[in-house]
């Protein structure tokens, strides 16, 4: 989006987005021609899709390097919108230091532990693992938000989306069957989201930058740490099969360059509430993508337990209305955003 909007939104392309307010001084940009709703089935299927060109990305090259190429291509797309939108990156020294951490946070950890665990996990349990992010953004948010304090419902869906995790892993045949390991990496993969969202709120508010500017200077950082560490755990790739390529390039260009744009618009055109709906999409569309696509099998629990995990997600984000005598512009201005649901931008 063109107007400027609070640093909440350097969230990752590729998790669900945390609300971001827009400013009320900021006149409103000029209608895309794209529907909206087409706009936002658009990002729900690039979403959704994302772990199933994980899961064929990592057949023809090492994780690392699946994160390494998807954060370049993401880059590169970001990089073209800011050069269209004569939009400069931050001067700060102290903002790019937070931006190295929150890249590392929302970006090169979660990236590389989804890659990670689709070696060994079908896609349809990346997705489900990944609508966990709100459940761990609402734990979180009662230790490090103090102004973030839970009613019964948002406490009574904690516990409704954790039992709906445990239906997705089957607890009571004693997780049988289940690979640990890489489940555990998806799950600590969707709880890093909120860790750096927490970060980002805390840390990047008021810089001045767009939030355009702030995540494509957190993309090209969190590309820098992958180029690092990737030669230091992989060898270079000998040979470039044309299906995995086309998966990474798309994973990039798609889920984490464009999806950051089409967040960004649909944040600004139709407010964080709606455009955060997205988030509720990406697992039913990651299930059937991988069921249909790859031939994933899938038991009654996976679906029932992922259901359970998305009531439990949407009670997490209940808050009361705001009081009927505050203006609208400044209860705009002064409500906190959501920054314990999905991410923004970043897939």
């Amino acid at each position: 989006m063109s107007a400027h909007c609070e640093p909440e939104a350097t969230a990752p392309a590729s998790a669900p987005p945390p609300p971001v307010r827009s400013s009320p001084t900021i006149p409103a940009a000029r209608r895309p021609a794209l529907d909206w709703r087409l706009r936002f089935a658009g990002l729900s299927l690039i979403w959704g899709f994302s772990f199933l060109l994980i899961k064929v990305g990592t057949e023809g090259f090492a994780p690392l390097q699946v994160t390494f190429g998807r954060l370049l291509a993401g880059t590169a797309v970001l990089a073209v919108a800011m050069a269209m939108r004569r939009e400069r990156l931050p001067r700060s020294a102290r903002t790019w230091g937070h931006l190295t951490v929150a890249a590392f946070l929302l970006n090169a950890l979660p990236f590389s532990l989804f890659s990670y665990a689709e070696l060994t996990i079908p896609s349809t349990l990346a997705g489900v693992c990944n609508a966990t992010s709100p459940l761990w953004g609402m734990a979180l948010s009662v230790v490090a938000l103090s102004e973030d304090r839970p009613t019964r419902r948002r406490v009574a869906g904690l516990g409704v989306g954790f039992l709906g995790v445990l239906t997705v892993l089957g607890a009571w045949q004693g997780f049988s069957g289940l690979d640990l390991p890489g489940t555990g990496m998806a799950l600590l993969a969707s709880f890093c989201y909120p860790v750096g969202w927490i970060y980002v709120r805390r840390t990047l508010a008021g810089t001045g930058a767009s939030t355009l500017a702030l995540t494509g200077g957190q993309l090209f950082l969190g590309t820098l740490q992958l180029a690092v560490v990737t030669p230091l755990f992989t060898s270079a790739p000998t040979a470039f099969p044309l299906l995995p390529t086309l998966c990474v390039l798309a994973l990039g260009a798609l889920g984490t360059g464009l999806a950051v744009l089409l967040q960004y618009g649909l944040v600004q055109e139709v407010g964080p509430t709606t455009a955060q709906m997205v988030t509720y999409f990406i697992p039913v569309i990651a299930t059937a993508a991988g069921v249909a696509l790859l031939g994933e099998r899938l038991s009654w629990n996976t679906p029932v337990g992922a259901l359970i995990v998305l009531v439990g997600a949407a009670l997490t984000q209940h808050r009361p209305r705001p009081a009927a005598a505050v203006p609208a512009a400044a209860a705009l201005a002064t409500t906190p955003p959501d920054a314990d649901t999905a991410r923004l931008t970043r897939s």
